[in-house]
C-alpha cells in the first residue's frame, strides 16, 4: 500500500538505494537498486529495482510516474511490472593505461578495461 505522504517530490538523481517502489494500483513491487542515466545529457534512462524475491528488474523512464523522498511511483499495474525485463549488462569502459609507453600507446596498448 502506498504511503499516505510519500514526501516531497525529488529529482531523479537524489533518489537513494532501498527506496520503495510502489505500481499504480499501490502494490509495493521493491526497491531501487539503482538510477540509470544518460550522464553527458543528463536525462533519466529509468531504474533498476530489486524485488521481493531477489530478481532485478529494469523500469524504463515513461514508466516512472513520480520520484518522491519516500517513494517511487510508476505508471504500470503490479500486473504489468511482473513482466519487466530483467537489466542488460553495461558495455565494457575502458581508461588511458598511464604505465603504457610510447611503443604501447602506438600499438593499441594506451587503454585497459575498466570494471
Amino acid at each position: 500500500m502506498l504511503p499516505a505522504d510519500d514526501g516531497h517530490a525529488v529529482h531523479y538523481s537524489a533518489v537513494t538505494r532501498g527506496t520503495p517502489v510502489y505500481s499504480s494500483d499501490e502494490v509495493e513491487l521493491g526497491t531501487v537498486e539503482s538510477v540509470l542515466d544518460n550522464y553527458r545529457e543528463h536525462i533519466f534512462d529509468g531504474i533498476v529495482m530489486g524485488t521481493a524475491s531477489g530478481e532485478l528488474r529494469f523500469v524504463d523512464a515513461p514508466e516512472v510516474r513520480r520520484t518522491a523522498e519516500l517513494a517511487v511511483t510508476l505508471t504500470i499495474t503490479a500486473e504489468q511490472a511482473a513482466e519487466l525485463p530483467p537489466p542488460e549488462e553495461a558495455p565494457p569502459t575502458f581508461k588511458p593505461n598511464l604505465k603504457a609507453g610510447r611503443v604501447g600507446r602506438f600499438f593499441g596498448g594506451g587503454w585497459k578495461r575498466g570494471r
